[in-house]
């Protein structure tokens, strides 16, 4: 895909972004990612990715993201699943869009929302599961952007490099 300064206006970059795109030279969406990681302005590196991905492309993001964080809500709360369930949930509804998996998510990405609430110190696991189900539920790639965000908080800036190489990969399977 090609990215312009009007794209990115249209799509409400900030500008700050949009000066940076201009001053510099490269069009090409998977490029300019790949320049931006590069560049270690890894945030808007994940604004652009999943603006320019397909709705599978971009939920199957939001689930890798989601997944790499889990575990550290998990630790602290083992018995807890509903995180997990949503994660889960999402896959499912990927593989079979039926009105009873929709239905699944959003009872699950509500159960997610709850457990994050519940303890504020390890939330971000959590909330990066809620979102994923989001992405999925409301075809909304702003929404795994904030799934991939959120893990970025429970975790560390290698695992959001990780994350946006695994979202690279998915770009470049036709």
């Amino acid at each position: 895909m090609i990215i312009s300064e009007k794209w990115l206006t249209k799509n409400k970059a900030c500008s700050n972004g949009i000066e940076w795109f201009i001053a510099q030279q490269e069009k090409d969406g998977v490029n300019v990612v790949r320049k931006l990681m590069a560049e270690k302005r890894l945030d808007w590196a994940n604004w652009l990715i999943v603006r320019i991905m397909s709705y599978r492309q971009y939920v199957a993001y939001a689930i890798y993201a989601a997944e790499q964080v889990i575990e550290i809500y998990e630790k602290q709360h083992p018995a807890d699943t509903r995180p997990r369930t949503a994660i889960e949930a999402v896959k499912k509804y990927l593989e079979n869009p039926s009105k009873k998996n929709r239905a699944a998510v959003k009872a699950a990405a509500k159960a997610a929302y709850a457990a994050y609430a519940a303890d504020a110190t390890i939330y971000y696991a959590a909330y990066a599961a809620a979102k994923a189900a989001d992405a999925a539920i409301y075809y909304a790639a702003a929404y795994a952007a904030d799934a991939v965000d959120a893990a970025d908080y429970a975790a560390d800036a290698a695992m959001k490099t990780k994350i946006l190489e695994y979202g690279l990969g998915l770009l470049e399977v036709k």
